[in-house]
């Protein structure tokens, strides 16, 4: 866990605000904070956080100790959230509502991992998945922005890299990052350009393992979910001893959805909650305009075309939330398995370990289950946030979440 840089780095830059985890709150981070900006009280977070399981949410499976992809070891998560300016937009000037979020398979360790990645609608931008799909690994870390940051991000990445240890064995640094995105426009300055290579430098030099932060943090700061409040949310599966007790982690930045088309728990949340639908009126044929990253880790030992197996099954978890994956939403998945280190080794003959196919059927059901929290962990998380041009995306409120749930008996006791 990081210390007191948890929030305003004005050596790094001015009147930014990032923020870390949701352990350093009440002590650091708004103590640190109090010469901040006031919109920064949209994205912080109290000193205890309700998670959609506090609030009787019932789901399936038994999460790991934190309930988040931090519970597959190794697998580190850092952040840079940016938060600025108010009222009109002003392109190049904000308001900023954006971020980085950075995804570290093995934590620091330049150790490639067996990867597989899923498009279920490609209108969106995930970099570095042809080689991913060529070599069936993933070189370095996976990263999250906003749509028009990938290109900075995707060189930041690359000179991160570098600067961590020397060239390979062929004597050059290569790299083709995995870099992904969702579109954050309706809060954010997005034509901006107002992440920079040292955003992408901190979420990356602050990764951590542990608890990680949820709602409007890092890539997820200014997205919309289901016409609420969207953002950043993670949870996990235990399979039992049984099954291999293997770990399945999710981490979604979710941007997309209709208002009418969101369930949780199988109950039509969305469209007992109508009221303050942020797009509604946007056009006479509103469609979806937004979008997913979904990121699966798991220590189960599969290799290449099982990990495209797995992140095929988040679109199960995606439905269970009630997206149809409309023509205007970038649905792209990657998934990647801890085990069988130093398989990426260019000399010798590896030795591998690899679940039988017939065994994986806990996995899918576990990377569902972990899915479909996920999400909805992010727009528990969220909070109301107002951005450009006086945008507002409300946050879904917990009270009438809980109401709608008891109404349908599926309140969790």
């Amino acid at each position: 866990m990081m210390g007191p840089r948890y929030c305003c780095e004005a050596w790094l830059r001015p009147g930014r605000c990032c923020s870390q985890t949701r352990a350093l709150v009440a002590v650091i981070g708004l103590a640190a904070c109090a010469f901040a900006l006031p919109l920064f009280s949209q994205s912080a977070p109290s000193a205890f956080k309700p998670r959609a399981r506090d609030l009787g949410v019932p789901f399936d499976g038994t999460p790991g100790k934190l309930n988040a992809i931090t519970d597959v070891a190794g697998v580190e998560v850092g952040y840079t959230t940016l938060i600025s300016g108010e009222g009109k937009l002003v392109v190049g000037q904000g308001p900023v509502r954006t971020g980085v979020t950075a995804i570290l398979p093995r934590g620091k360790k330049d150790d490639p991992v067996f990867g597989g990645w899923f498009s279920l609608n490609g209108n969106g931008e995930m970099t570095g998945t042809t080689w991913v799909e060529e070599s069936g690994f993933i070189e370095g870390p996976v990263m999250i922005t906003n749509t028009h940051s990938v290109g900075v991000v995707h060189d930041a990445v690359i000179a991160w890299r570098v600067k961590q240890g020397a060239a390979d064995e062929s004597g050059y640094w290569w790299s083709t990052p995995v870099v992904a995105e969702t579109w954050d426009g309706w809060l954010n300055d997005v034509n901006g350009f107002h992440v920079k290579p040292e955003d992408a430098f901190h979420a990356l030099d602050t990764a951590h393992g542990g608890a990680i932060e949820e709602g409007n943090v890092g890539g997820g700061t200014g997205m919309v979910c289901n016409e609420f409040k969207g953002g950043t949310g993670s949870a996990s599966r235990v399979l039992p001893e049984s099954k291999g007790g293997y770990t399945v982690g999710v981490l979604v930045q979710c941007n997309y959805g209709l208002r009418p088309w969101l369930r949780v728990a199988g109950v039509p949340v969305g469209q007992e909650i109508p009221e303050k639908a942020t797009r509604s009126g946007l056009s006479e044929n509103v469609d979806e305009v937004g979008s997913i990253i979904i990121v699966v880790a798991t220590d189960a030992p599969l290799v290449a075309h099982q990990m495209k197996r797995i992140a095929r099954r988040a679109a199960l978890g995606l439905g269970r939330d009630g997206s149809i994956s409309g023509n205007g939403s970038g649905d792209i998945f990657i998934a990647f398995s801890t085990a069988n280190p130093g398989a990426w080794k260019t000399s010798g003959i590896r030795t591998l370990q690899m679940l039988p196919n017939d065994r994986m059927g806990p996995l899918f059901e576990a990377a569902v289950q972990a899915t479909e929290e996920a999400i909805i962990n992010a727009m528990v998380a969220a909070t109301t946030m107002t951005g450009r041009d006086g945008h507002t995306a409300v946050a879904l409120p917990h009270d009438r979440l809980r109401e709608v749930l008891q109404k349908y008996n599926r309140l969790a006791r």
